[in-house]
């Protein structure tokens, strides 16, 4: 009798682990439509301005969808098989922060075929990939009008600062950092800056200009090339991006700079922590936001509404679309007076 009572217990209680088992994963589980499951794809972790991004996107999926977000590693294969992995998993929308913008179409007709909207950012799809077909979307900022600030904010300071013209020759002689070639941000912010400042009526002179990938130390590298070059004949540094403006002051700081009253003005885009921390220590002239905080939201909420079978609009989403396609995200110019509003 015992033995049978014994038994019976010890079924009982499988019947109950099962049951338990059971109940967890289908709550752990991305499938429901409140919560849908989304596949998100940055280019690399490692990079300043997208970790902010991807901190956004992960703040504003709390309560209305499941992410899951992975480092492509800077290669756009790697990338591809992360892609390949979130539709086995049936995503009901994808994110994907491309490592290569050419390689969008590709990510699109392997989306569409499986049925999966995608929502591409800060990397933004050439024109004719984004007309492949309706449930395509991009999010981002316009990196001209990006440029275009960086120019301002030295032509703020030239016109201000006599001292700054060095050589007295009344032209303005510079040293660009660009980030990655054919990379749409690196093209348009070293057009457009370089133009801001000859519609100010500046006349220019590029002493160098060479890539460094949106990196820091790369940055810190070419800088001491170019000093070693051109030296005091430099008499400003623009740099496509923060991280890439703070690897040269570094090199600049090893040089003697900004001590003693010796100075040049340095510019960079992002506006992330460690530039904020660098203007405040009068090492960095100006930033200009690029707003991590609302790209990484309106990339996640147009993701969703998409998962839940809704066409984005204003009201669903929060932002304005343009073009039924386009969410652009405005920069802002960010000095020491108003770095408050980049914090």
């Amino acid at each position: 009798m015992k033995k049978v009572i014994s038994t019976l217990l010890a079924g009982a209680l499988i019947s109950t682990m099962l049951s338990g088992c059971g109940s967890t994963n289908t709550s752990s589980g991305g499938g429901s439509s409140d919560k849908p499951p989304v596949g998100v794809a940055i280019y690399k972790f490692d990079d300043t301005f997208m970790t902010g991004v991807r901190n956004a996107i992960s703040d504003a999926a709390k309560d209305v969808a499941n992410v899951e977000i992975v480092d492509s590693q800077n290669s756009q294969s790697t990338q591809n098989d992360k892609v390949d992995l979130f539709i086995t998993k049936k995503v009901k929308a994808l994110a994907i922060n491309p490592v290569d913008r050419t390689a969008a179409g590709a990510i699109i007709d392997k989306a569409q075929k499986a049925n999966i909207p995608v929502v591409f950012f800060n990397r933004e799809p050439l024109p004719e990939d984004m007309k492949k077909w309706d449930k395509v979307y991009y999010v981002g900022a316009k990196a001209e009008e990006s440029g275009t600030i960086s120019g301002q904010l030295i032509v703020d300071y030239w016109k201000s600062h006599p001292e700054a013209d060095k050589n007295k020759d009344g032209v303005l002689q510079y040293v660009m950092l660009k980030g990655e070639p054919g990379h749409q941000d690196a093209e348009l912010r070293t057009k457009y800056s370089i133009k801001a400042i000859e519609d100010a009526g500046i006349k220019v002179e590029k002493l160098a200009e060479d890539t460094a990938m949106w990196d820091r130390v790369k940055g810190q590298d070419k800088m001491q090339t170019f000093l070693a070059a051109h030296g005091d004949k430099i008499e400003a540094v623009l740099a496509n991006n923060d991280d890439m403006a703070l690897g040269a002051i570094e090199a600049l700081k090893a040089a003697g700079y900004f001590k003693d009253g010796k100075y040049i003005p340095v510019v960079g885009v992002d506006a992330t922590a460690p530039a904020l921390q660098a203007l405040e220590e009068g090492t960095l002239l100006g930033t200009v936001l690029n707003d991590a905080k609302n790209q990484g939201k309106a990339t996640l909420n147009i993701a969703v509404a998409l998962a839940k079978g809704l066409t984005p609009s204003k009201d669903n989403v929060g932002y304005d679309i343009t073009d039924g396609k386009y969410v652009w995200i405005p920069y802002k110019k960010i000095t020491k007076e108003n770095i408050n509003d980049a914090k």
